[in-house]
C-alpha cells in the first residue's frame, strides 16, 4: 500500500477539481468533442475525477481499472462501429488513460494512445489543463478521421 498515494487521493477536494477545470475550460472541452464528433462516425468522451473512493483506493485499485469501470458506466463500447473512446483524468494520480473500444483498438497501434497520454500528461505537469484535453481531444480525432471518417457515414 502506498502510503503517499492515498495521502494524494484523501486530500484531493473538488475545489482542486474545479481549479483544473473551471466552467471556461469545461466549455472548451464541450466544443472540442462536439467538433470532433463533426469529422468522424466514432464517439469520444472525456471523464475527469479528482480521486479514488476510499474503498477502491484501499483496494489498490489502479487509474487504468478505473478508466475501465468508467468506460462501461458510460457504456463507451455502445456504438454501432465499436469505435467508443473514452479519455480519463484520475488527478489525484496524475494520470492519463485512454481506453477504446474494439473498433479502434484493432486499427490503431497501443503505443499511439500512449503517446498521446503523455503529451497530455507533460501539458497537466505545467498546469494547462485545458491544452492538456483539448491537445489529446484533437489527436484521438485525427485517428477517429484516419479510421472512421464522417463521409464514411
Amino acid at each position: 500500500m502506498n502510503i503517499k498515494r492515498i495521502f494524494r487521493h484523501l486530500l484531493m477536494t473538488h475545489w482542486q477539481v474545479n481549479w483544473a477545470f473551471p466552467p471556461a475550460v469545461k466549455d472548451a472541452v464541450a466544443q472540442a468533442i462536439s467538433a470532433s464528433r463533426n469529422a468522424h462516425v466514432g464517439q469520444v468522451y472525456f471523464a475527469v475525477e479528482g480521486a479514488l473512493h476510499v474503498r477502491a483506493l484501499f483496494k489498490g485499485q489502479t487509474a487504468q481499472q478505473r478508466a475501465l469501470e468508467v468506460f462501461s458506466h458510460l457504456r463507451v463500447w455502445d456504438t454501432e462501429h465499436n469505435n467508443g473512446l473514452l479519455i480519463y483524468l484520475l488527478l489525484a494520480d496524475r494520470a492519463v488513460e485512454i481506453v477504446v473500444d474494439r473498433g479502434l483498438y484493432s486499427r490503431v497501434d497501443p503505443a499511439e494512445w500512449s503517446r498521446i497520454c503523455h503529451q497530455m500528461q507533460d501539458c497537466f505537469k505545467q498546469k494547462n489543463y485545458q491544452a492538456g484535453v483539448i491537445g489529446g481531444i484533437q489527436a484521438v480525432t485525427q485517428q477517429l478521421i484516419q479510421h472512421f471518417p464522417a463521409a464514411a457515414a
